[in-house]
C-alpha cells in the first residue's frame, strides 16, 4: 500500500513536468521574436524554466510523501512506516532536491551566460565565408564565461570554508529541530547552501520590484483589456481605407499632372494629409496582421484563439484574481508580523517560527487541503503559476534595466534572443525566491509539516508510540517547537523546508534580508495596487514608430463595444460585413442590423 501511493505521488509530479515544460514552451514561443529565432536558445530558455518550475513544485510531493508516514487522526506513525523507511523516503527527496538546486544554480550562472555569448558570437557573413566554425564560435563564447566559472568557484570555495552558525545566545539552537539541521550537514551541503542562499537574496531583491508590479497589474491588465473589436474587422477596414487613401492621392496627382507651378496649396495641404493617415494605416494594418497571428506559427495562432475564446470572460477572471491576490497579501502580512513578533530566535536564524500563534487563512487552506493528495498540489501549482505569471508581467512592464536605463524590453513575438535569455536568469533568481516565500512566508506550518500531528502523552520506552484512540484532544499538529519524545518519534519536517531553514540558520545574513524583504514586496504591491485601480501603466505591446500613434491604434482594439461579436470574429478570422460608407469614411454593421 505505501509503494502504490509513493509512486502515485512521483506519477502525478511526473505529470506536472510534462505540464510546466508545455507553458514554458508557450512562454518563450509567444515571447521571441520569430524572425530571430534561435534553436539553441529556445531549448537553453525551455528547460531551464522547466527546471526552476520543477524545483519549486516539488515541495507540495515532499509534504506528500512525508505525511504518508503518519496518521493524523490517530498523531502517530503507520505501521509501515519505520524509521529506516521515514530515512530512505527523505534520502531520496534530498538527493532529487540537491540536483534540482545544483542543476538551477549551474543554469542561472554557467549555461545561460554561455548561451548568450554563443549567439553573440555568431557572424553570419563569417559563417557564410567559412572562417567562422562551430569551435571558433565555442571558444569566442567560452572566454566571455570563464568570469562566470571564476564566480562559481569562489561561491562553493566560500560556502565551504565559511564558518556556520553554531551556539549564539538566544538562537535557541538547543532544540532537536535545529539540533537536527546542524548536525546533518557536510561541507558540500554547506557550499551548496551558500551558494543558493546569495542567489535567494538576490533574487528576493528583484522579486520587490517585478513580482510585486505584476501581482498588481496581473489583475487590473485582465479587467481594464477587453476589446471590442477583432482583428479581421479592423483589418477589413484598414484595408478598404488604405485602398480609398491611395486612390485619392492619384487622383490629385493625376489632376495636377503637367503643372509647372506644381500643386496648389488647397491640393497640397490635402495630398500631405493623405500621405500622413497613409502612414498611420500602413501601421494599424501591421498591428491587426500582430494581432491576428499572420507571419507567425501555429502555437502563437492557437494561443491567440484561446485568448479570444476567453476574453469575454477577462472582467470576472481578473476580478477574481484580484481577489486571489489580496486573499495571499493578507495571508503574508498575518506571517510577517507573527514572525517579527513571535519567532523563537529572530535574526538568529532567519525569523524560524517556532508555531502558529496568528492564524494564517492560506495556511489553513493549505494543511487541511493536504489531507486529501493532490488537492493541494492543483492549489499550489496554481498559486506558483499566479506569482510566475506576475513575475513575467512585471519583466514585461518595467523592462530588463540596469539602475534607470533600460536595456530590453520584453514584448510579445518581439522579444530578441539576449533579451529572453536575460528574462530566463531574472526568472530563475525570482523562482528561488518564490520558492522561499511560499515556504516560510505563504504557509509556513503546511510547508514544513503538512497535515502532520502527534499525540502528545507520556511515553512509557522512547521507541514506543503514542496512542491518543480515548485522547483527541491531545492530539496536536506538529511544529519546530514540538521537542517532547513524542512528537520527535511522529513528525518528520519536509526535506525542502530543512534545506531552506539550514541556509536561513547558517547564514542568518540571507534569512534575516529575505525575511524583511518581504514587508518591502508586499508594500510596492500596495502602492502599485492602489494606483493601478486609478491609471493602468501602459503595457507597451507593440511599440509602433510613434506613441501617440500607437495610442491611438491599440485605442482601436481596446474601445468598447459589441465584446462577444469581436470575439467571435476572432475566434473565426472573419471580418463584419460592410456597408456604405458616410462622410467619416466606412462603418461596419451587423447582418442583422442597420
Amino acid at each position: 500500500m505505501a509503494l502504490i501511493q509513493s509512486t502515485l505521488i512521483w506519477v502525478v509530479y511526473a505529470i506536472v513536468i510534462v505540464l510546466i515544460v508545455a507553458i514554458a514552451s508557450v512562454f518563450v514561443y509567444i515571447y521571441q521574436a520569430p524572425r530571430e529565432r534561435s534553436a539553441t536558445v529556445t531549448i537553453v530558455c525551455i528547460f531551464t524554466l522547466t527546471a526552476l518550475l520543477a524545483t519549486v513544485l516539488l515541495l507540495p510531493v515532499d509534504i506528500a510523501l512525508v505525511s504518508s508516514t503518519t496518521s493524523s487522526k490517530l498523531g502517530r506513525r503507520k505501521d509501515w512506516a519505520t524509521q529506516n523507511r521515514v530515512d530512505n523516503i527523505t534520502l531520496t527527496l534530498r538527493i532529487v532536491y540537491y540536483t534540482l538546486y545544483s542543476l538551477d544554480a549551474l543554469l542561472c550562472l554557467l549555461v545561460v551566460p554561455f548561451t548568450y555569448f554563443w549567439y553573440e558570437e555568431y557572424d553570419e557573413v563569417a559563417t557564410e565565408e567559412g572562417t567562422q566554425t562551430v569551435a571558433s564560435r565555442c571558444w569566442g563564447a567560452f572566454k566571455y564565461t570563464i568570469a562566470f566559472i571564476f564566480l562559481v568557484v569562489i561561491l562553493f570555495l566560500v560556502g565551504f570554508f565559511v564558518p556556520v552558525a553554531k551556539d549564539r545566545k538566544g538562537a535557541h539552537y538547543d532544540l532537536d529541530f535545529f539540533k537536527h539541521i546542524l548536525q546533518d550537514e557536510n561541507h558540500g551541503e554547506r557550499a551548496l547552501s551558500f551558494a543558493l542562499g546569495l542567489l535567494i537574496t538576490i533574487g528576493t531583491l528583484i522579486y520587490i520590484l517585478y513580482t510585486a508590479a505584476g501581482f498588481a497589474l496581473l489583475p487590473i491588465a485582465f479587467i481594464k483589456s477587453a476589446p471590442g473589436i477583432s482583428a479581421p474587422t479592423l483589418s477589413a477596414n484598414t484595408a478598404s481605407e488604405l485602398e480609398q487613401n491611395r486612390e485619392r492621392q492619384r487622383q490629385l496627382e493625376g489632376r495636377n499632372a503637367g503643372r509647372e507651378d506644381g500643386l496648389p496649396a488647397k491640393d497640397r495641404r490635402e495630398l500631405d494629409a493623405l500621405i500622413r493617415e497613409e502612414r498611420t494605416l500602413v501601421r494599424r494594418e501591421r498591428l491587426a496582421a500582430e494581432a491576428s497571428g499572420e507571419g507567425h506559427g501555429w502555437l502563437v495562432k492557437t494561443w491567440m484563439k484561446i485568448e479570444a475564446i476567453f476574453r469575454p470572460i477577462k472582467l470576472l477572471g481578473g476580478i477574481f484574481l484580484m481577489l486571489v491576490a489580496i486573499f495571499i497579501w493578507v495571508s503574508m502580512l498575518l506571517t510577517f508580523i507573527d514572525k517579527a513578533k513571535n519567532s523563537i530566535c529572530k535574526s538568529h536564524c532567519g525569523y524560524v517560527l517556532g508555531h502558529i500563534n496568528i492564524f494564517n487563512p492560506m495556511n489553513w487552506i493549505f494543511v487541511k487541503a493536504a489531507k486529501v493528495f493532490p488537492i493541494d498540489y492543483v492549489i499550489f501549482l496554481l498559486l506558483v503559476l499566479f506569482f510566475f505569471s506576475s513575475s513575467v508581467v512585471g519583466i514585461a512592464t518595467i523592462g530588463i534595466r540596469f539602475l534607470w536605463l533600460k536595456i530590453f524590453q520584453i514584448r510579445k513575438s518581439h522579444t530578441s534572443p539576449q533579451a529572453l535569455l536575460m528574462a530566463t536568469v531574472m526568472l530563475t533568481l525570482m523562482a528561488f525566491a518564490i520558492n522561499y516565500s511560499m515556504a516560510m512566508i505563504v504557509a509556513p506550518q503546511y510547508a514544513h509539516f503538512g497535515p502532520q500531528t502527534f499525540c502528545d502523552r507520556p511515553l512509557r520506552h522512547p521507541d514506543d508510540q503514542p496512542d491518543c484512540t480515548n485522547h483527541t484532544r491531545a492530539i496536536k499538529p506538529c511544529s519546530e517547537t514540538s521537542d517532547s519524545q513524542a512528537a520527535t518519534n511522529v513528525c518528520t519536517a519536509s526535506v525542502g523546508s530543512t534545506f531552506l531553514d539550514s541556509i536561513t540558520i547558517n547564514f542568518s545574513f540571507f534569512g534575516a534580508v529575505d525575511f524583511w524583504a518581504q514587508i518591502a514586496f508586499l508594500a510596492v504591491y500596495l502602492i502599485l495596487f492602489i494606483t493601478s485601480l486609478v491609471r493602468t501603466p501602459k503595457l507597451n505591446e507593440y511599440q509602433l514608430d510613434q506613441d501617440a500613434e500607437e495610442e491611438e491604434e491599440e485605442g482601436l482594439l481596446a474601445s468598447t463595444g459589441r465584446r462577444f461579436g469581436a470575439t467571435w470574429q476572432d475566434i473565426t478570422g472573419r471580418a463584419k460585413k460592410r456597408t456604405g460608407d458616410s462622410e467619416e469614411g466606412p462603418r461596419l454593421v451587423d447582418n442583422e442590423e442597420d
